[in-house]
């Protein structure tokens, strides 16, 4: 044998064996639990361990114990962010209202011996309980008061922003098949859905099963909502206002080594259309305002943190830490949008049931440090995401961050190598689309992953390539392209430079759109098929879903 072959022979010994011991130890050993925490419209940079100012001990304690990751995509929106976690498949194969001709991460670990639990947002159609989770609490839709979930007006409580008129006009919220009512005192829907979590842990204390837990908090999705401790925290914190802010998390993430002046320069502020902002002087008054609003946002951020030491602390009580796969991670980048509503109080504490705020274009592009562009983007603002995986039975605590890029759908095929799951479990659903990731099991144990396929993106007027080091994006007509080793803040377009690489590319993602949809690329996708299935569906599975909701 050649001294060539030998080497190459040992590679392959030194990569796959130690993952085979390690599938083997996790055969042989308990099943582990699993819960997954996903946040809304939290940014890039929000977490003290990514580089922020706000107070995240408890994600940070994990990311410490775990393994963090610095190139972990989502979906760029709410919605299909969600449908892809919950399928492991793209959101195109399916229509995002009822997962139609998928399996979910319930269907597939309940027959895996699992007991399967949900609290927290969906924002979809159907209630999870008909489709493999064992208990489902919370909101079926996307968006919600904070304090006051309903938007009912309550006796004795200020009336809540953007109220409804009537019952029959409020967003269900199931508790299992019940459609719950108001809350006769005032809550706070991140503390709400901890509780109901942790009600379902305590029940099953004694029970041998293993769980797992989706914990789908709304936070910190507008409106900007917190309790008045939380924001009295960061008084005074952004004064200093936008750049400032965004300066000193790029400097803590260079200190982190999650980024590099390099290959990750800092990019000039933008505006929606690429250009450059030119501030205009705000008043004392508008400035304190604006530094309020980060201020609530940060309460929010903290009040999730401190919601996960509760469930971090309720595992260690049950002995049950050691083998629970915690992973953390949002569903789209910093959100620049600035919804109106009506009913709002004016006069009312900042931040409280009667108001409505959000942060705006600039505070997410501070969320978003150092990336570009806000949710909804392909641009690696939209679709970054953190992504905090810790399991102290089975993997070591990485210091190095681990640079693989990586998706959503890749959630799916990891648990479901973890826990010896097969797919598509006890799914009802016809024409169950194949998971469309792979494990990153091999990430966990800071070895390679072998991704024969590139990722792919689309949302709205945005689309993405990523294939190795090379992403090919647009908000447009026009294809850019970037050299991610290089280039991880999408600055030096190379596509004039590299024509024929655009070409492959392009015609990869036009092969697996048409495979997604069946349909031709018409270069609209607000009209993609998903949302022309969501139409067509609607009409057929209103009585059922009327059903449910009551």
């Amino acid at each position: 044998m050649s001294i060539s072959k030998i080497i190459a022979t040992l590679v392959v010994v030194l990569v796959i064996f130690p993952m085979a011991i390690f599938a083997q130890s996790t055969k042989t050993a308990a099943k582990p639990n699993i819960v997954i925490i996903l946040v809304d419209d939290m940014g890039y940079s929000d977490l003290g361990c990514y580089g922020s100012e706000i107070h995240t001990p408890n994600i940070d304690r994990l990311a410490a114990n775990g393994v963090k990751f610095s190139q972990m995509h989502n979906c760029a929106k709410c919605f299909p962010s969600r449908a892809s976690l919950v399928t492991g498949v793209y959101f195109q194969r399916t229509e995002v209202a009822n997962f139609s001709h998928t399996a979910t991460l319930g269907e597939v670990l309940q027959p895996a011996g699992y007991n399967t639990w949900w609290s927290g947002k969906h924002h979809s159609k159907f209630n999870p309980v008909t489709r493999g989770f064992d208990h489902y609490y919370g909101m079926i839709g996307g968006a919600e008061n904070h304090f006051n979930p309903w938007s009912v007006e309550i006796p004795g409580q200020p009336s809540p922003d953007g109220k409804a008129k009537d019952n029959t006009k409020v967003k269900p919220w199931m508790d299992d098949l019940k459609k719950v009512t108001p809350w006769q005192t005032v809550k706070y829907d991140t503390d709400g859905f901890t509780d109901k979590a942790l009600e379902w842990l305590d029940a099953s204390k004694k029970d041998k099963k293993p769980f797992l837990l989706y914990m789908a908090y709304t936070a910190p999705h507008y409106p900007l909502q917190a309790w008045p401790d939380d924001i009295a925290k960061y008084k005074g914190v952004y004064d200093g206002g936008y750049d400032a802010v965004r300066e000193a998390r790029y400097k803590r993430q260079i200190q982190l080594g999650l980024v590099d002046t390099k290959t990750a320069p800092l990019p000039p502020t933008e505006g929606k259309k690429r250009k450059k902002v030119i501030d205009t002087p705000l008043s004392a008054e508008e400035l304190r305002t604006e530094a309020m609003k980060m201020e609530i946002y940060a309460a929010m951020v903290d009040r999730v943190d401190q919601n996960v030491g509760r469930l971090v602390n309720k595992l260690k009580e049950q002995g049950k830490l050691d083998n629970t796969i915690i992973m953390f991670l949002s569903d789209n980048g910093g959100c620049a949008e600035t919804p109106k509503v009506a009913n709002v109080d004016s006069t009312a504490p900042m931040g409280s049931v009667a108001t409505y705020i959000t942060y705006g274009q600039k505070w997410a592009t501070v969320s978003n440090t150092p990336l570009r562009k806000w949710k909804q983007d392909s641009f690696e603002g939209g679709i970054g995401t953190p992504f905090i995986v810790q399991w102290p039975a089975n993997i070591k605590p990485q210091t190095d961050w681990n640079r693989v890029p990586a998706h959503l759908i890749d959630i799916m095929p990891t648990l479901a190598e973890i826990t010896g799951a097969k797919y598509p479990g006890k799914s009802k659903e016809t024409n169950i689309q194949p998971m469309d990731g792979i494990s990153l099991l091999p990430a966990f144990k800071a070895l390679p992953i072998e991704r024969t396929k590139p990722l792919f993106f689309q949302f709205s007027n945005g689309s993405a390539v990523i294939d190795g080091q090379w992403k090919m994006v647009r908000d447009s007509k026009t294809w850019e392209l970037y050299d991610m080793a290089t280039d991880r803040t999408e600055t030096h377009n190379l596509a004039d430079q590299k024509p024929e690489l655009v070409q492959k590319l392009d015609t990869q993602w036009q092969a697996w759109w048409k495979d997604c949809t069946g349909n031709e690329w018409d270069g609209n996708g607000k009209k993609d098929k998903s949302e022309k299935r969501d139409k067509k569906n609607k009409k057929d599975k209103k009585e059922k879903n009327d059903e449910i909701e009551e």
